[in-house]
């Protein structure tokens, strides 16, 4: 399965965050929360984004941060090398996703949750 990367994971079950690695769970994709908030999600604990955790073999990042706080991240983003960058709905950025297509990276705007549920993941 695709090793999905969550930013901005939370352990809010209100927030499209939660839903997302739940799903990701449900579905049996294996995932590693990060996020500048600290718990345990779905048995994982979540990564300090702050530390710029090494991860290796990614295929998917998931965003769930805000373009206002998506740029002190850029480098660190585009340095996992992932396959593609899902900018969920709020997270859309037109100027890194230019920056995520320059670097062979698949931009898409879309919700992980409807392609997870749809079958398109």
């Amino acid at each position: 399965m695709k090793k999905t990367i969550i930013i901005g994971a939370t352990t809010n079950p209100s927030r499209y965050a939660y839903l997302a690695a739940k799903m990701l769970d449900h579905y049996k994709h294996e995932f590693i929360p990060l996020s500048i908030k600290k718990g345990m999600l779905f048995g994982r604990p979540i990564l300090n984004l702050i530390e710029k955790p090494k991860l290796n073999d990614v295929d998917t990042v998931t965003l769930y941060i805000g373009p206002q706080h998506q740029q002190e991240w850029y480098d660190y983003i585009l340095s996992l090398k992932p396959k593609r960058i899902i900018f969920n709905p709020g997270t859309e950025n037109p100027e890194f996703e230019k920056m995520v297509e320059a670097a062979g990276i698949e931009a898409l705007e879309a919700c992980t949750l409807v392609m997870l549920r749809s079958g398109q993941y």
